[in-house]
């Protein structure tokens, strides 16, 4: 016998229930299993029930689990956050897209973001052109500001205001976005300023966008990629063809990678690479600082020989710390039979090992050390780097108290 779909409705909310009633505590290593069983949940609900409203109202009831389930739950890892900002928000745009109340879902979105306390519940304003019409929309901006003018509590009246942004930047609505931003914080900050000039920019309204970028000093460095990022567009709508090459030189300067020469390009013309390239390569050789991405850009560049010398030169600057950058340097470098300088990169990544003294990491330093000798016998000349040997005689007499280490060594 097929259930009707109020039978299904009644296994939800009953389910719903039973996590109210929850007292134990999911622990961090409980909670990816848990977050899981609420995702699975969500899925029978998309299985089972097909009425919009009915599909939102049940949405919106798994909402407002929110506080009993963090306040019962480690979710240091995001898996159960996840679940209600991913899964959740999905099923009720499904659901609200086909809903025809559209002034009902205004009402019910807004009732439930009274009780916001975990932040998660304000995603629904994120989405709300994908299943609210504009006059909605703008209904609902206008219960957005009496509520924000009754607030006395100031962070629940700026998440009024948030709202208001949300749906500013949904409408494209500039001025309005403009209003909420001061309204919020009358004494804005650089963020606040870029926010502003974006959505001016996604509005068409170039002019306005450049107008606020210009407010914040040049000197200001805090999201200087973003501006200029922002810079680049507004100069292209504007036609100022002076002003897009230096926004994007310093684009590309600022971390030289394959996707910022692509933006540098686009601009100068791709018929600049190899002279960009090699003048870039030029300066970096005659700087004295390390960069591991610029090193990378090189090698990417195919620009081994200028990555080998830029490293060599430097490789007393080199931090095994940061192996996840040097790593992937040393194995282009054996790649590529440039052996010697594989094997000064190796080093340094040994040495941070031996350095930190912690055991647990030991394994890491035996097979590096287990390379250099591997290495040792491909390395055609030494020149100023020292010789494996002497290198190895070294290493045992500054590190010779390190016994767990050479007992694994020698295993």
């Amino acid at each position: 016998m097929v259930r009707l779909p109020q039978a299904h409705v009644v296994t939800f909310k009953a389910r719903l229930a039973a996590i109210k009633r929850m007292r134990g505590f999911v622990s961090w290593g409980e909670s990816s299993a848990f977050a899981y069983e609420l995702a699975s949940l969500l899925a029978e609900l998309e299985a089972s029930i097909s009425d919009p409203r009915t599909g939102a109202e049940l949405v919106a009831a798994f909402y407002e689990m929110d506080d009993v389930i963090f306040n019962h739950c480690d979710d240091s890892n995001g898996r159960i956050g996840d679940v209600f900002r991913h899964d959740a928000r999905n099923l009720f745009v499904h659901y609200a897209s086909r809903c025809a109340d559209k002034q009902w879902l205004g009402d019910l979105i807004l009732r439930l973001n009274r009780n916001d306390g975990f932040g998660l519940r304000d995603s629904l304003f994120d989405c709300a052109a994908d299943y609210l019409p504009e006059e909605t929309m703008r209904g609902l901006i206008g219960s957005l500001w009496a509520l924000a003018d009754r607030e006395a509590n100031e962070y629940q009246k700026r998440h009024w205001l948030r709202g208001i942004e949300s749906f500013a930047r949904q409408l494209r609505d500039a001025p309005l976005f403009e209003q909420a931003q001061l309204a919020a914080w009358p004494t804005l900050c650089t963020a606040a300023r870029v926010d502003i000039a974006e959505v001016y920019l996604k509005s068409g309204d170039a002019p306005t966008a450049l107008s606020w970028l210009e407010r914040i000093p040049a000197s200001e460095t805090f999201q200087a990629d973003k501006r200029d990022r922002l810079l680049l567009a507004i100069h292209e709508q504007l036609g100022n063809r002076g002003k897009q090459e230096e926004a994007a030189w310093r684009i590309f300067r600022r971390y030289r990678c394959e996707d910022t020469l692509s933006t540098l390009l686009r601009v100068i013309g791709d018929d600049q690479r190899e002279r960009v390239i090699d003048e870039e390569a030029r300066g970096m050789l005659q700087s004295e600082g390390l960069s591991y991405s610029d090193t990378t850009f090189l090698i990417s560049g195919g620009r081994m020989d200028d990555a080998e010398a830029y490293l060599l030169a430097r490789a007393g600057q080199l931090d095994g710390y940061f192996y996840d950058c040097l790593l992937p340097l040393a194995e282009d470098m054996e790649r590529d039979r440039r052996f010697r300088m594989a094997s000064v990169i190796y080093r340094a990544l040994l040495e941070s090992i031996l350095s930190r003294a912690q055991s647990k990491y030991y394994h890491h330093g035996v097979r590096y050390l287990k390379k250099l000798e591997a290495l040792a016998g491909k390395v055609d000349t030494w020149l100023t780097v020292q010789p494996h040997q002497t290198y190895m005689d070294e290493l045992r007499q500054a590190h010779r108290r390190k016994s767990s280490f050479w007992s694994r060594y020698n295993a």
